[in-house]
């Protein structure tokens, strides 16, 4: 896909749980054609201490509206000064870039989107894309508590959402890998994002299950074009840039199995 270097105007900031935010972009021109599961490279200007572009996932487009939508942890110097932006702000970006989720072939496929902390952003997007195809997902969100769960309302609009906490303040108590509906329901394909520990336990029921399933790996970044090779994973076919080849992967691809 053709990839554009583009100043996108921040519409709105919304902070959200803990240290989360949303902030919603937009341009004067159509925004480019964006896959689920892809990610953009942002520029972090005025901030010393931030030398390399962050890379982001797309959490939502809205064509609309003409938006792409970036749900931001503000955890470093690059991302708190992100979220700390104000509409009519510019934010130089870098996009679409990557390799996104696999959709599915027909309306009666049944998909599983996993999602832990800030992991969920993708799947909201691609719940969307899927909606508009017919398709009904069902969303496994997991976090800490009630508190940090994240844009539930947002989800409910394309799917049935189902909730893990951890210490049960909301849904079934526990990590994603223990909800109730991994025993009672059969799926066709899962897609996860999140900690790397809850893919691994999620790709390990997913194989054992016979389900196919895909990751998105989140590898620490810096060009986003495979050119600087800080976030080769090894994988079957032997050192790969997941910002290049991924982030998303089968998992058949990965070590994790083995």
């Amino acid at each position: 896909m053709k990839k554009y270097i583009l100043d996108l105007k921040v519409k709105s900031v919304e902070k959200m749980a803990g240290r989360y935010s949303l902030l919603k972009l937009t341009s004067d021109q159509p925004l480019p054609t964006m896959i689920p599961g892809q990610f953009v490279e942002v520029r972090v200007d005025g901030s010393a201490a931030t030398y390399l572009r962050r890379p982001i996932s797309i959490n939502f487009v809205d064509k609309d509206h003409n938006e792409m939508w970036l749900l931001v942890a503000a955890i470093g110097d690059g991302t708190k000064h992100i979220t700390s932006l104000v509409e009519g702000d510019n934010l130089n970006c870098v996009l679409p870039l990557g390799r996104g989720f696999t959709l599915p072939d027909s309306a009666s496929q049944k998909f599983l989107l996993v999602g832990g902390g800030v992991g969920v952003a993708p799947l909201l997007y691609m719940g969307k894309v899927m909606a508009d195809m017919g398709c009904q997902p069902t969303f496994l969100l997991g976090a800490r508590s009630d508190k940090d769960l994240l844009m539930i309302d947002e989800f409910e609009k394309y799917g049935r959402v189902m909730v893990t906490t951890e210490d049960g303040s909301q849904g079934e108590k526990g990590f994603v890998t223990n909800h109730s509906i991994l025993s009672n329901e059969h799926f066709d394909f899962i897609a996860t994002c999140g900690p790397k520990p809850m893919m691994m336990a999620v790709a390990k029921y997913a194989h054992k299950a016979g389900i196919e399933c895909e990751v998105s790996l989140e590898n620490m970044m810096a060009c986003g074009l495979g050119a600087c090779l800080c976030c080769v994973e090894k994988t079957n076919e032997g050192n790969l840039c997941v910002c290049k080849e991924g982030p998303v992967f089968n998992i058949k691809k990965l070590l994790w199995l083995n």
